[in-house]
């Protein structure tokens, strides 16, 4: 199951949070100080699957963007991370280019899948 989704800069600043089970805002922020950390630390040769506290992390770089996906023992790493180059395709065929005012919408889009 997926626990959250986050879109990170190379500067470390989160430009889009989902989550998926409820996190209080203040450990949220804690959370993702931490998992940014970790995966922006690694190097390119490194495997995309983070073994972190409770979950595993599943990342993946596309220029200066980062998608971090948090996901319990039980899923499947590599059907995720196929999930992510997915979700990028997509966003590349619909936008053209995924750049930063793409994720002003993914917000309003993730702010309407609420109600």
């Amino acid at each position: 199951m997926i626990k959250f989704f986050l879109m990170v800069n190379k500067q470390g600043q989160t430009r889009l949070s989902r989550y998926y089970e409820h996190v209080e805002i203040n450990k949220r922020t804690v959370l993702e100080a931490e998992v940014i950390k970790n995966c922006l630390s690694r190097s390119k040769d490194e495997c995309s699957f983070v073994e972190y506290k409770d979950f595993k992390l599943v990342y993946r770089q596309y220029a200066a963007l980062f998608i971090v996906v948090g996901i319990d023992q039980t899923e499947n790493e590599m059907a995720v991370y196929e999930l992510i180059h997915n979700f990028v395709e997509v966003l590349d065929k619909y936008f053209s280019r995924v750049v930063s005012e793409t994720l002003n919408l993914l917000r309003n889009i993730f702010s309407l899948s609420k109600l």
